[in-house]
């Protein structure tokens, strides 16, 4: 049997607007989890204010304390100069690695002395050139973007990174400068109310027929179902599997992941329960070169 406990687990940043008192609940509670690495930090709307960077440096040395991994996250749309002011101030600080979803972070992070960074799964990279280019730029770690099939991923040269695979959690799919949410209701971007604090975990979008089509999160789209891969325990090219918060059996979730790793439970039965940790259908279908909604059974 194939030893893999060599296997991270990895935490994405929390992608919706949760209140104060929830977030810090939530990272109390990852300190004592077997997650390994820890992202934190706004990826998504700037207006989102619960926290500020202060906040979440605390934050991060609490769970460094734990003994986590802590990594700060960058918004995935820059556009306005009070966000680039908070990104440039992420990019500068060196209490923690930076992950960086928007390429205007990489050029902030490699100007200065210490360029190591992540390259998040919003930077388009797809061919073995821009890895190539980003390597030299600093990049220590891949999260590869959704659309890279197992196959695909075996075609890279990934000698000197890690890479990480989001292995759980609904799929980023698109960004905006308008906010659907707040559409959804009638207001504009800049009056909002902050009422996507009214979905935790984003606003489903049905089809006519009723079944689930997308999420709405503010300016960010996401996938209807939520991505399970945790078959690529048995990758040899993944190093980090990653897990996207989320408010419903998360820390179950991540029990399942860790049993797995440890071989303490199978790949089969920890699918069957981890069916029951969502309130949305399963899908793995991009990992298996086929649609992204679709469910593809794998016999381990």
């Amino acid at each position: 049997m194939i030893e893999q406990t060599h296997k991270k687990l990895s935490l994405a940043p929390i992608p919706y607007f949760w209140d104060r008192e929830s977030v810090e609940q939530f990272y109390q509670h990852v300190a004592t989890s077997p997650i390994d690495v820890v992202y934190l930090g706004e990826t998504v709307c700037s207006k989102r204010r619960a926290l500020s960077l202060n906040d979440w440096l605390e934050i991060g040395k609490n769970l460094q304390t734990a003994g986590k991994e802590v990594v700060l996250s960058t918004l995935a749309l820059v556009e306005a100069a009070s966000e680039l002011s908070v990104m440039t101030k992420i990019c500068q600080q060196n209490y923690f690695g930076v992950e960086a979803n928007d390429m205007s972070a990489l050029q902030l992070r490699s100007s200065y002395t210490k360029p190591e960074f992540i390259a998040g799964g919003s930077l388009n990279i797809y061919n073995q050139r821009s890895l190539d280019k980003l390597k030299s730029l600093g990049l220590t770690r891949w999260v590869i973007p959704h659309e890279h099939n197992q196959n695909a991923l075996h075609d890279f040269d990934l000698s000197g990174i890690e890479i990480e695979l989001p292995a759980w959690g609904r799929l980023s799919l698109a960004y905006s400068a308008r906010c659907f949410t707040a559409r959804t209701h009638n207001r504009s971007k800049d009056q909002c109310g902050f009422i996507c604090d009214q979905y935790p975990d984003g606003l489903a979008m049905k089809t006519q027929e009723h079944k689930d089509f997308l999420v709405i999160n503010g300016i960010q789209t996401q996938s209807g179902s939520i991505q399970n891969l945790i078959e690529a325990v048995n990758d040899p090219a993944v190093d980090i599997l990653r897990i996207s918060p989320q408010q419903n059996r998360c820390f179950e979730v991540i029990d399942l992941f860790d049993a797995v790793r440890k071989q303490q439970l199978s790949i089969e039965k920890a699918q069957q329960k981890l069916a029951k940790c969502s309130l949305h259908p399963i899908s793995n279908g991009y990992w298996h070169q086929q649609a992204g909604k679709n469910w593809v059974a794998v016999n381990q």
